[in-house]
């Protein structure tokens, strides 16, 4: 029925939030080293935070060791990659989000600065709901030994620098063999990452909350190949076979390891899960429509 909305979600985001009744305790987090607009507008929203939480951390260039601070949650100025950031530095201590967009697209980060005290009385007041996403564990193996072990929330790439040679990339699922891709690279993304570098390699956007995996090719060179969508349950792992010595495996973005023939590169499911703070007036494709400019019909220029 037009109209008509899933009577699970409507449920969820009425529930009450695990602080309800109290003042809760929270972390400001952002990228002040970066943007110093983020720090003008904590100097004049710190005080009306204040009068609704408490707030035992404020760090701004992503240095302090947060398990040290309880918190019930984060609220996060900056970009996508400032969540980013913020979901490293939690590492398997994962609290819930709150991301205010001092950015380009912010498709995590999708509260505007103004919109924060509004939706902040909410969250404090119990409405909401905390949505989990999947993240994934990345690991090096070298033989039987990990020597590389990293979390992460966006994405895992294969990617070769110079002397920029087609790579040979076999890619094994629950150690069966699934195919060798001729391509200039790899990326296995969650569904949160479906919406940033996979999506420029042509990959399909994802649900945020499905657990799944998107697998996609970067400039394969059969045309036949396309990018795949599996269960976040299998293992899946990557072997180069003609790496150069700029090849490199990223987490999210960052270098974790340079990459020979004798490197496996293992991706799971991960035990955390980032979570995210929702309330009223928020949805997936709402998002989707502002964040990508979806406009509707075609409309004539001379209209």
């Amino acid at each position: 029925m037009i109209g008509a909305t899933s009577t699970t979600e409507t449920n969820s985001v009425e529930a009450k939030l695990p602080w309800t009744g109290r003042r809760p305790k929270i972390l400001l987090l952002g990228s002040g080293d970066r943007r110093p607009a983020i720090l003008t507008a904590i100097e004049q929203l710190r005080p009306k935070i204040s009068r609704l939480c408490d707030v035992v951390l404020e760090d701004l260039n992503f240095s302090e060791i947060l398990s040290k601070h309880q918190a019930d949650f984060a609220i996060v100025f900056g970009g996508d990659g400032s969540i980013l950031r913020a979901a490293r530095q939690m590492g398997e201590q994962q609290i819930p989000v709150v991301g205010v967009n001092f950015g380009r697209l912010g498709f995590l980060a999708d509260l505007l600065p103004d919109d924060l005290l509004p939706a902040l009385e909410q969250i404090v007041a119990g409405n909401g709901q905390i949505t989990p996403h999947l993240m994934f564990r990345c690991q090096i193996l070298r033989g039987s030994r990990v020597i590389a072990d990293h979390l992460g929330l966006n994405e895992v790439a294969i990617m070769s620098g110079p002397p920029f040679a087609l790579q040979q990339i076999d890619l094994y699922v629950d150690a069966e063999f699934a195919t060798s891709y001729s391509c200039d690279g790899l990326i296995i993304s969650t569904p949160v990452g479906s919406t940033a570098h996979s999506l420029s390699a042509g990959g399909p956007i994802v649900r945020k909350d499905l657990r799944v995996f998107v697998i996609s090719p970067l400039s394969p060179h059969t045309l036949t190949v396309r990018p795949v969508v599996d269960s976040a349950n299998r293992v899946y792992e990557i072997v180069v076979r003609n790496p150069n010595a700029s090849t490199h495996a990223l987490v999210d973005g960052q270098s974790i390891c340079s990459l020979t023939v004798h490197e496996r590169v293992r991706v799971i499911q991960a035990d955390p899960t980032f979570q995210m703070i929702q309330i009223q007036g928020q949805s997936y494709y709402r998002t989707l429509r502002e964040k990508l400019g979806w406009g509707g019909a075609i409309r004539d220029a001379r209209s």
